[in-house]
This record gives structure tokens, sequence and C-alpha cells, in this order.
């Protein structure tokens, strides 16, 4: 009878503190809500709503709600400033309540912006000021889902996003604040992370505890749970071993967004769990479950993994210059696998750095005022001890050309392998950290076979690489292309090596 009486208790009190959003929560999908410091505004993205700025096909837009004594208003549109036809969504707060950090980045036109990102609106008399761009060295995400949360205690914004050394889907990384500019993200590990999908990630107060929605774990009880995991050191890659939360929060549905808010001594989430319509906005008071520890086996397990790591290593040096005078540059180096390491290139040039030797790395060499280059480095099966590695760097002029050596195609088709992916994505990252340079794609094939065809077939990669260009975020008016057949080769064709080289794709500078 007692056991009765408590479980209706909490049914009765489930019931009334979610019925503060019976106004909030609607026909439509709620999405990512958020609870200004002061506990009396709610912003939340609502998909699909013919009031949205690109109406019904729009896939969110902030709207807002105030807090009316017991219960949460109707929310109302957030207004054309902070809402455009692209996703729109609140990552976070700052104290003073006088900073709305935003989704994405945002054009003057309210078009699809051209570049990756976060946001940040300042509050003023008239209202939210026009949102203000962040750039993030080395952020991409090539999902079309983007969630995560600004952390103004840590300066941080931890998010979901599938980029580098992502495992499979969405992955969940951090990015700091500091000294007035930000970090390249971190990933958050192989604890954290899984082949499927991460979602949503929210940090605790203190920055100790992760909240993230993840589909690609054991004993989930819907399509997304929401789990817990503990921060054990300052790497911010080493994890309990996440924690599900619980029949208290998790459904057959989906659960995404979680996140606590101390000074409400709450959390809130979405669910699609008996909803309205797809997600709904839910609260939650309990006491949350303890963090596991990680197993001591697992522990052991790893520290092998990097002492196998520490024992298989390759000293590299070399020298970074110019192509035009042969000048020894500074230059960041980045070396990408499953994990990535970071090296500079001195005043002069040189650098010494030492990195696994069981992987295989996309290296990526920049330097302010010269073209990124990209190189593939395999030492899997690496024996020697150390290795030399130079680069010449092109100067960012008009005229300038690249060959993109890593860029393949299947033989005869248009289908780009998957090899080629780094090399592009290093384009990308070249062509929005230099917004004014305007390219040229330049195809070529070797000259065997009809030149009418061969012509047509390089007509065609250049347009499929171009394609993915855009579909990155650079503006298609920045990139002209062409296709020159068997025209033009750079080696004679009587072998097959001799052949491979003349099936390229190059770019060109044609304004900088």
């Amino acid at each position: 009878m007692k056991s009765r009486f408590i479980f209706l208790f909490l049914f009765y009190f489930s019931m009334i503190a979610n019925a503060q959003f019976e106004l909030v929560n609607s026909g439509y999908d709620e999405q990512a809500p958020v609870i200004s410091p002061d506990g009396k505004t709610l912003y939340l993205t609502v998909a699909n709503h013919p009031q949205n700025v690109g109406g019904v096909k729009d896939p969110g837009d902030i709207w807002i709600s105030v807090w009316a004594g017991n219960a949460w208003s109707a929310p109302v549109h957030g207004g054309t400033v902070i809402n455009s036809r692209g996703y729109n969504g609140v990552a976070g707060i700052s104290r003073s309540g006088n900073e709305l950090f935003l989704f994405n980045h945002y054009t003057k036109t309210g078009d699809p912006p051209a570049t990756q990102g976060i946001s940040v609106s300042i509050k003023s008399n008239a209202g939210w000021t026009a949102p203000k761009n962040i750039t993030i060295p080395y952020f991409r995400n090539r999902s079309a889902h983007f969630s995560g949360q600004w952390h103004e205690g840590l300066q941080a914004f931890v998010f979901a996003a599938e980029s580098y050394n992502t495992l499979g889907a969405e992955d969940l990384y951090i990015t700091f604040y500091l000294e007035g500019r930000w970090s390249e993200p971190i990933h958050l590990g192989n604890l954290v992370n899984t082949p499927l999908q991460e979602m949503s990630p929210s940090l605790s107060a203190d920055g100790r505890h992760l909240f993230f929605a993840s589909n690609g774990r054991h004993g989930s009880t819907g399509s997304y749970d929401i789990y817990m995991s503990e921060r054990l050191d300052d790497t911010w890659k080493s994890w309990s071993i996440p924690v599900n939360l619980g029949a208290d929060v998790n459904t057959d549905g989906r659960e995404l967004y979680f996140q606590k808010f101390e000074s409400q001594s709450q959390a809130i989430y979405t669910s699609t769990n008996n909803s309205d319509g797809y997600g709904d906005i839910r609260i939650y008071r309990e006491k949350l479950p303890e963090v596991q520890q990680v197993d001591t086996l697992l522990k052991i397990v790893e520290s092998k993994r990097e002492y196998k790591d520490t024992l298989k290593r390759v000293k590299l040096f070399g020298r970074v210059s110019s192509s035009k005078n042969g000048t020894g540059i500074p230059a960041r180096i980045i070396f990408r696998s499953d994990s990535t390491y970071v090296t500079h290139a001195n005043e002069s040039g040189t650098y010494t750095f030492q990195i696994p030797s069981t992987r295989v790395y996309t290296i990526e060499v920049e330097s302010r005022g010269y073209i990124n280059l990209a190189e593939r480095l395999d030492i899997h099966t690496f024996e020697m001890a150390s290795l030399e590695m130079n680069f010449r760097l092109q100067p960012i002029e008009v005229g300038a050309s690249v060959n993109l050596k890593s860029v393949l195609f299947e033989l005869g088709t248009t289908e780009l392998l998957e090899e080629s992916y780094p090399e592009l994505n290093v384009v990308v990252d070249f062509l929005n950290n230099n917004p004014k340079v305007e390219i040229e794609l330049q195809g070529h094939t070797d000259n065997r076979g009809d030149r009418v065809k061969n012509v047509l077939l390089s007509q065609q990669r250049v347009d499929k690489i171009k394609a993915y260009l855009i579909s990155k975020g650079v503006n298609g008016k920045r990139i002209r292309g062409k296709g020159f057949g068997g025209s033009r080769p750079v080696a004679t064709s009587d072998s097959e090596e001799a052949r491979k080289l003349n099936r390229r794709v190059e770019f060109r500078i044609v304004r900088n």
C-alpha cells in the first residue's frame, strides 16, 4: 500500500511539474529549451511552424515564453533579427542575461551563411541586436544537426557535430574562449563517443558532469536516451563510463536536450513520448543516479595502448618554406587520424615532433598569407626511428596553382574515392579563412580514349568538386570550373605512372 502511495505521489508530482509547459508544448516540434539565469524567460526552437521565417519548411526558429507565476506562457516568435530561413536555436545565455549565444552564423540577407560556427546577440533598449558571427578554428559540421551549450563559467562551448576524427555520425567536442580567441575543438574521446550518434550535450555548473543523448549504447530504452558521465581530469578526453539516467527520464521515445539549471533546482529536456506533436518539453527534479567510475580493467587496457604508442613513435623533422624564394616560414602543422596532433614550425621554418607510428595521417600545413597544404602519411607499419618531411607553401597570389594530389575518382566515373575528402576539406578551410579569394577548378584526364568524352568527364568531375565545396558553405560565386580533358598533360603518356600524373584536379587563384 505504501509503495502504491509513493508511486501515485510521484506520478501526480510529474503531472503537476510538466503542466508548467502546457501552453508551450504544441502540435509542432519543440526543441533546445534554455531558461534565462533569472528563471523568467524560456527560449526554445520550434520546427516547421508556419510563422517561422521560412514557413513550414523552416527547420527551426527561436520562440520565447515567459514565466507567469505557475506556468510558462504561450510562446511568441522571437522575430527576424535572431531568426533566419535556416536552423536557429539558443546555445546559452550569459549570467547577466545581456548576451544570447546562438547556433550557426547569420547573414544580413537572411540567406544560408557561407561559414559555420556560433553567434552572439547583445541586449539593447530596442531588443536583441543583429547576431555577430563567432569563428572557431577548425570548426566543421557535416551533419544537418547542430546542438550544444555555451558554458559561461568555463568560457566554453560543448557541442555535437560530425567533424574531424568523428567516429561515425555526430560526436561530442568542446572549445574554449581563452585570451581573446577560441581554441581548436577537442574531441571528448572514445568512451563518451560511439560510431553512432551523440547529441545535445550540456555540462553541470561546475563542469564536472556531462549530459548528452545517444542512440549508440546497449540497454537504451528508446531511439535516444539521456546519459551522464563524470570528467576525470583536465584533458577533457577522460570520462567515467556513461550511465543511463533511467526510467524517470528515458522512455520508448526520443529524449534530447537535457540541461540542468542549478538556480532553479531542476533540469529540462525534450521527449517524443506521449507528446502533443513530435517533441515536447519536460521537467526533471529527481536525484540523479550515481556516476560509475571507469572499470579498472579498462584503465589497464588504455594504459597498455598508450604504452604501445609510446614504444612505437616516429620522430618527424623538417622545414616549412616559401615556394617563391625558399625562405623558411612559421607554420602550424596538424596530423589527423583517430586523434589530432599539432606542432609548430618556428620563425625559420624548422620543426621536430613525435607521433605514434601505428596510424595513417592526413597532414595539413598552414601559415598566414600562404595556401594550405595537404599531405597523406601512412606509417602504419613504419619501422624507422625518424623521418624528414619538408613542406613548400605557395603565397596567396593570383595565378598560384595547387595540385590536389589526394583527390581521386573511381576509374571513368565522377565518384570520389573516400580518401579525397580530407584534402577537399583543407580547401574548404582555406577558402573560409580567406573570404576574398576566388578560384578556378581545373580537371584533367590522360589522353587515351575519345577526346570529347574526356573533356566531358573532366568537366563533370570539376562540377562534382564544386558542388562539394558549396555543400560545405563556400559561396559558389567564388568558384569557377573548367574541364580540359587530356589537352594539358604534365608528363608523357608512355607509362601508367605518367598517365596517373596527367589524371589530376587543380585549383588556381583568380582573385585575391
